[in-house]
């Protein structure tokens, strides 16, 4: 069933160590917790250098919302999340060390645990109207830039502000209108079988 999540209705939770804050989107299940979730969503602000927590078994994609961005020292490899290059995925149980570059960042954050699922991210940049359909069996749509988003199917209407997500029925053929936005969108996809294990492994390259 077709859901907005209004970021207005959402709770920002601080970390222990002080150095930011997630806000939770949307997990599945409904009510895991970080041990035991299937895939998770949600936007997280760094206010000081540090590293992020390890979660072993899950692939996870970051992208750039707010600010000047970060570097991240994962294991030995060094990747510059910037405005020009906004997306990083990586290895959920690789150790990561974020750097900020001019300050605090936001950044909205997918998470699938490998033996379960697997997600494939996308941006797209939105100018007047345009047309989307939800491709996956879970796909959350993020308005990451611009005001307001409006998306109308045959049967129904939604109104999105800045940092609000959707979740959206497969297949829905959606018409998108607004002045100038980005979206982000995590389609998120399960393993039916081993094959589609093997298959899927592809898309975390």
């Amino acid at each position: 069933m077709t859901m907005l999540i209004p970021y207005a209705s959402l709770a920002q939770v601080p970390w222990k160590n002080g150095g930011g804050s997630t806000t939770q989107i949307a997990v599945f299940p409904p009510d895991a917790g970080f041990e035991d979730f299937d895939w998770r969503v949600s936007l997280a602000t760094i206010a000081e250098d540090g590293a992020f927590s390890e979660f072993p078994g899950v692939e996870r994609t970051l992208a750039l919302v707010e600010g000047h961005g970060m570097t991240l020292e994962i294991g030995e490899e060094t990747i510059m999340l910037s405005k020009a290059d906004p997306v990083a995925a990586f290895d959920g149980e690789s150790p990561v060390v974020a750097k900020l570059s001019r300050g605090p960042s936001v950044d909205f954050n997918v998470m699938t645990r490998i033996d379960r699922c697997y997600h494939q991210f996308g941006r797209r940049v939105l100018s007047g109207e345009s047309r989307f359909v939800a491709r996956a069996p879970v796909t959350v749509l993020f308005l990451a830039e611009g005001d307001s988003l409006e998306l109308c199917s045959d049967e129904q209407r939604i109104n999105m502000v800045r940092y609000d997500a959707v979740l959206l029925d497969q297949g829905t053929t959606w018409t998108l209108q607004a002045g100038q936005g980005v979206i982000f969108i995590a389609d998120i996809h399960y393993y039916d079988s081993e094959e589609d294990l093997e298959e899927g492994d592809g898309d975390y390259e």
